[in-house]
């Protein structure tokens, strides 16, 4: 498989693999869990052992799992955001998610200024889509976590000053 090169590239690479996980759709996943170190440890050296195209250090699998743990920090009560979004979407509103996450993480980050605006931003928005992932799975792949992320310049850039995907950690 050739890695992804492009931020836009490595970002869907990197919601695939978490809603792979979320959805139980891929059986790489199914029988493990990207919540633990070890399977993100163990998929790696399974990764390793295979032939590599490129010695790039990116491999979506881990970065979901971190993204998941950043994602396991926020603990408000998603029930009634959940619902406006899947109210929304289901009037064809699809960037209500978008709208809700921004929303979130805003809040989040002026209670916790230690946590910035694109931390809370990425931990937001994968919590929102993990809760709609087990309550309405229907709805997790409509959700464009992609473009919402590539397009966001100020979580975008936060990444990137950080050396990229590779380099983030939760």
């Amino acid at each position: 498989m050739k890695s992804p090169r492009t931020f836009e590239e490595q970002t869907e690479c990197i919601v695939e693999a978490l809603l792979s996980d979320l959805l139980g759709e891929d059986e790489w996943f199914a029988s493990r869990s990207l919540e633990t170190d070890s399977f993100a440890e163990s998929h790696a050296e399974h990764e390793a052992s295979a032939p590599a195209e490129s010695s790039s250090t990116f491999d979506s699998v881990v970065i979901a799992s971190r993204l998941r743990r950043l994602g396991d920090q926020y603990n408000e009560d998603l029930e009634q955001p959940a619902r406006r979004v899947i109210a929304e979407m289901a009037k064809g509103k699809m960037e209500e998610f978008g709208v809700m996450v921004d929303s979130l993480s805003k809040s989040w980050s002026s209670l916790n200024p230690g946590l910035g605006y694109e931390r809370a931003f990425l931990a937001v928005s994968v919590k929102l889509l993990a809760y709609l992932s087990r309550k309405v799975p229907a709805v997790a792949r409509q959700i464009q976590l992609v473009e919402l992320i590539n397009g966001n310049h100020e979580v975008r850039g936060y990444i990137e000053t950080r050396g990229g995907w590779e380099n983030f950690e939760n």
